[in-house]
């Protein structure tokens, strides 16, 4: 893949080489219809994959379809949280492609507000989205992986706030903080086997979930991230596609930091100090 630009590297929109590196092969994505996901899952077709894409908004689904194209998009509505609903969508990929070669689990959700005030039923809410709703699409992509025999490799969205505290995000911390350790179990247990198991921890990416942050909260991000931009969601993207390609083969269990520099500075201070 070749890029091209300024100093600090090509702008995240320009048109790059498309090498058709994933040609013949099916991905199936969570939290698909917007974001990183959507972005993620045009990239793959893209480079020539078929694509089953699982989400629980049925409109956005629908335009991602149509923007990629029905004859190598699928779409299912899922709720991440039902397990029964990820064992339908890799079935849908079997189904309609003949098999699972790669995953990227990206549905999420997030809250914010002090721990004394934080609810049990928002800290369920974020556990169940964005950590329980990613062990239901390892467990199944894995099966369907190991059924055809052939090997895979699935994807996981960690982020840096696994990593780095962050007031007020208590649910999403600890959520994303379990995805990276369930990242590093699965693939010690499915690399014996012939499937990799990786994430990407991205820092503050500008999507649909984060557009409703206030001016002052996105100024302070941006203060905190070294190369001076926030995050679009074509550089998670373009990390996926890496970690799921044949330039991969030997990277396992790992979780890629993207983010700018982000995770290297304190987090954003994002709560008044009278609450």
């Amino acid at each position: 893949m070749t890029t091209h630009g300024g100093p600090m590297g090509p702008a995240p929109d320009e048109d790059r080489t498309v090498s058709g590196r994933l040609a013949g092969r099916t991905a199936v994505l969570t939290g698909g219809a917007s974001g990183i996901g959507r972005r993620t899952a045009e990239l793959f077709a893209e480079e020539g994959a078929m694509v089953v894409i699982g989400d629980r908004n049925e409109a956005l689904l629908e335009q991602v379809r149509q923007s990629i194209g029905a004859e190598r998009c699928t779409v299912a509505v899922i709720d991440v949280t039902r397990e029964e609903d990820l064992e339908r969508l890799v079935g849908l990929a079997d189904e309609s492609f003949g098999r699972v070669d790669m995953a990227v689990n990206a549905a999420g959700i997030g809250t914010l507000g002090p721990i004394h005030d934080h609810s049990a039923e928002q800290w369920n809410a974020v556990i169940d989205v964005c950590l329980t709703g990613v062990f239901h699409a390892v467990k199944h992509e894995a099966k369907a992986m190991l059924a055809h025999g052939d090997g895979g490799v699935i994807v996981n969205l960690a982020s840096i706030y696994g990593r780095q505290p962050g007031e007020g995000m208590v649910a999403y911390c600890c959520a994303k903080a379990g995805v990276e350790m369930l990242t590093r179990v699965s693939a010690l247990e499915l690399g014996p086997r012939g499937i990799r198991v990786n994430a990407i921890a991205p820092g503050f990416v500008e999507t649909p979930m984060t557009d409703p942050t206030q001016p002052k909260s996105r100024a302070a991000y941006l203060d905190s991230i070294p190369v001076g931009r926030l995050g679009r969601p074509d550089d998670v993207a373009h990390a996926a596609l890496f970690l799921v390609s044949d330039d991969a083969t030997w990277v396992n269990g790992e979780t890629m930091v993207i983010d700018g520099g982000e995770v290297h500075r304190e987090a954003p201070r994002l709560l008044s100090r009278d609450r």
